[in-house]
């Protein structure tokens, strides 16, 4: 069953009010994808390609120009109400949360905005918790977390709505290599569980250690997918140099500029 579809998807960013002088920004041409429940989808590309882009067109926090988004049957024009109750996108920066709380204070105030109903808030926020691997620092403030459970903090507060599809922006980004791998694990542990999981990355270990496929995007253009599973880093990355390689013998979408 697929969990997720774009279906010729074109994003574009435009500065400026008037057409003398106006700037526009292809983020996405053309993209095509479809994601499998309970899969694991890892988005390669250099920064600027549309990985984040993509992520933000099935959050709804972006509506696509052109083409379809949906989710678990939902369009996220049409019903993007619906898309939201299903999609949980983890976020850790350091704006995301109150630093002078503590973990489950933090995780009650978002279950509160997420109309997590109030008699299941606290046993929601132990479940996620327990699932992240944070319950023993639940009465820690936030401000005194490291980069690893701050990362796993942001996975609990996208998770506290039970969602059935999980967006990752480069969750590894800045993390030690072994607070890396813990974060890994949590990732394919989640998808045993059925979630759907999206995940935008330039980190070739990171994408051959959790993905079940890789899709490569470079200027907004769908170059490739392919199965990863057992796939090595060395592997990978040969993949990555081979696809964006033959970018300049692709032509770019009907009716859209080069």
């Amino acid at each position: 069953m697929q969990s997720i579809i774009l279906d010729s998807v074109h994003k574009t960013f435009r500065r400026g009010f008037f057409s003398v002088g106006r700037v526009e920004t292809y983020a996405l041409r053309g993209l095509s994808l479809s994601i499998r429940s309970g899969e694991v989808l890892s988005i390669l590309g250099p920064n600027g390609s549309g990985k984040s882009t993509t992520l933000k067109l099935i959050s709804t926090i972006l509506l696509p120009d052109q083409g379809t988004v949906m989710v678990n049957g939902a369009d996220t024009r049409l019903q993007a109400q619906a898309v939201r109750k299903q999609v949980g996108f983890a976020l850790a920066s350091e704006r995301s949360f109150f630093p002078r709380l503590t973990v489950r204070e933090n995780l009650i105030f978002f279950a509160t905005l997420e109309d997590v109903a109030w008699r299941q808030r606290a046993t929601r926020t132990n479940e996620v918790l327990q699932e992240v691997g944070l319950e023993i620092h639940a009465s820690k403030q936030v401000m005194k977390l490291s980069s690893g459970m701050y990362q796993r903090l942001g996975i609990a507060r996208a998770l506290i709505k039970s969602p059935r599809v999980l967006l990752l922006d480069e969750p590894s980004r800045s993390l030690d290599p072994a607070a890396a791998n813990q974060l890994w694990q949590l990732i394919r542990d989640l998808a045993g569980m059925g979630i759907t999981t999206v995940l935008a990355s330039h980190n070739f270990a990171e994408a051959s250690a959790i993905s079940d496929r890789v899709a490569v995007l470079q200027n907004g253009q769908l170059l490739g997918i392919r199965d990863a599973h057992n796939i090595s880093v060395e592997a990978l990355q040969r993949y990555y140099r081979e696809t964006t390689e033959e970018i300049h013998l692709r032509e770019w979408p009907e009716g859209v500029p080069a």
